[in-house]
């Protein structure tokens, strides 16, 4: 048999006062390269008392009237701490080691952690905050198990929340929100990687936002898959109808009407285009006001706690890792090799492999990500790929959806004893990517992390050519049209590829050429590019 294949953790800790991260090393795991069996479920395994299991969960989301019932994120943080406990059997919130915040958007808190915890009552010896990017709330999971295991805290508190709607009810209504802030002396522990994602030349042609990146995906996957514009259109509004048909059985989620394929595909005054070729349906939904808090300790401190045993999740496996950060640098926008290689390793970990997964959850900002993600997994399209009903149904409270995700997932693995469970969070521009496997059957094995970014660092990678550099002939690879906010065509995004190889990007705001390529496949197209960037085609 091979020998082991040892992975180290990538998550970074220690956050020093000018706001510089340390490295922080995780234990190391083993994995052999032929997954191990796990005892079948209901047979007695002698627990590590420093063995990580998840005990309870909560999620809060407040459809407020208007500003006067608006509750802002720590408030709204706080009320799913006090559902997590209540999930796990307490009588009230236990005293945490750590409380570890998925870093929100809405508010500058400085540290809302200690603000939550002040909420409570609680006095953590520890408060901590993630780097940007959807894969934290799945990352401080990772990273809490780890710690966990090697004795450095007995529980934790992990949580986030966004009151986006909120905020953008009060800029409509010029009202200043008066919510608390931490001293500024009050610096929380930042975990996570906070990778530089945007190259300079994408910047300077404006290639910023995922909701023009994710419609270029969706260009490149569909054609890689040899489909016509509306083949391919039917399928992801089918996909979405899906996802919309289980947000609506979902008491957590934030939109509940399920609306059908056609629906999702057909661009109304209530559906615009937004970025071609996904209208608002296809978009994530970030206008929300919800939080989601999990409690994670170890076996030990469970039992000590009381926390019925029917309550028990376990983490059995995790890893993470990113795509090159670039999206300029990337071999192919129709492939991601990060996700193939992160959720591999997580599985071997766990010592199963992925026809074992009965219960999944994807991330699902927009239809690309779950195709990409599927793809990578070996997973069916019209399986099961969602237990929430994802971001633009269930909702999509920036960073935190992950967390959901986990909660959501963790009562179905209660529902289901002795099944196995997978997590996939994404950051980025499917750029970083955290897995976890859970199971409420107890693991032969403590948790083990992975962190394979070296193999994937030496994966293939594409040159960007500069604009000046690449003024001549190209063939398009990928595109997109932006609309305005009354759904005109309005700006004109194209990745191209060079006889060389190379990459380059194009930009248009020709009115005519943008109302052009939002009819008909333009992937393969020849193009023309002038010296400053701007296409021609």
């Amino acid at each position: 048999m091979p020998g082991p294949v040892v992975g180290t953790g990538p998550l970074r800790g220690g956050g020093d006062l000018d706001g510089r991260l340390r490295s922080v090393p995780l234990p190391l795991f083993a994995v052999e390269s032929t997954p191990s069996r796990r005892p079948p479920y209901g047979v007695a395994v002698a627990l590590d008392p420093r063995t990580p299991v998840l005990i309870g969960s909560g999620q809060f989301l407040n459809h407020a009237a208007g500003l006067d019932d608006a509750l802002d994120p720590a408030t709204l943080m706080a009320r799913a701490i006090e559902l997590a406990a209540a999930d796990a059997g307490l009588a009230g919130v236990p005293a945490p080691d750590s409380i570890r915040v998925v870093n929100e958007l809405t508010w500058k808190y400085g540290n809302p952690a200690l603000i939550v915890a002040g909420m409570l009552g609680l006095s953590p010896r520890e408060t901590a905050l993630t780097a940007n990017g959807g894969n934290g709330a799945q990352s401080l999971v990772n990273l809490t198990a780890s710690e966990i295991l090697a004795g450095d805290i007995d529980l934790a508190i992990l949580t986030g929340g966004e009151a986006w709607r909120t905020r953008g009810k009060a800029r409509k209504a010029s009202r200043v929100l008066d919510w608390p802030k931490a001293p500024e002396s009050a610096v929380p522990r930042l975990v996570g990687e906070d990778l530089v994602m945007n190259h300079p030349t994408e910047i300077a042609r404006g290639i910023v936002m995922p909701v023009q990146v994710y419609p270029m995906f969706e260009t490149a996957v569909r054609a890689a898959a040899g489909e016509t514009v509306d083949e391919h259109q039917v399928k992801v509004s089918e996909l979405w109808a899906r996802f919309s048909a289980v947000a609506a059985g979902n008491p957590n989620a934030w939109i509940r009407d399920a609306k059908s394929a056609e629906e999702i595909r057909t661009v109304t005054p209530q559906n615009r285009m937004i970025g071609f070729p996904y209208p608002k349906y296809m978009n994530s939904n970030n206008d929300v006001d919800m939080a989601a808090a999990l409690i994670i300790c170890s076996v030990e401190k469970a039992e000590a706690l009381g926390v019925p045993r029917d309550r028990w999740v376990f983490p059995l496996s995790g890893s993470d890792c990113h795509e090159h950060p670039f999206i300029s640098n990337r071999a192919t926008f129709a492939e991601t090799p990060a996700i193939a290689l992160g959720g591999k390793r997580a599985l071997e970990l766990a010592g199963i492999g992925v026809d074992d997964v009965e219960i999944v959850d994807l991330y699902s900002c927009f239809p690309s990500a779950v195709q990409l993600g599927a793809q990578s997994l070996g997973l069916a399209l019209d399986s099961q790929l969602t237990r929430t009903g994802g971001l633009p149904f269930a909702g999509g409270p920036w960073n935190n959806y992950p967390m959901h995700a986990i909660a959501t997932v963790m009562n179905d693995l209660r529902d289901r004893p002795g099944s196995n469970g997978l997590v996939w969070a994404n950051g980025g521009y499917t750029t970083k990517h955290a897995f976890g496997i859970y199971s409420t059957a107890a693991p032969s094995e403590p948790f083990r992390h992975a962190y394979p970014q070296d193999e994937i660092d030496a994966m293939p990678r594409r040159e960007l050519a500069e604009a000046a550099d690449a003024a001549g002939g190209a063939t398009i690879e990928a595109y997109t049209v932006m609309h305005d906010r009354d759904g005109a065509p309005e700006n004109v995004i194209v990745s191209c590829l060079l006889g060389d190889g190379r990459r380059a990007w194009g930009t248009s705001t020709d009115a005519s050429l943008a109302r052009s390529m939002c009819a008909g496949e333009w992937v393969g197209r020849d193009a023309e590019l002038a010296p400053d960037g701007t296409i021609a085609a």
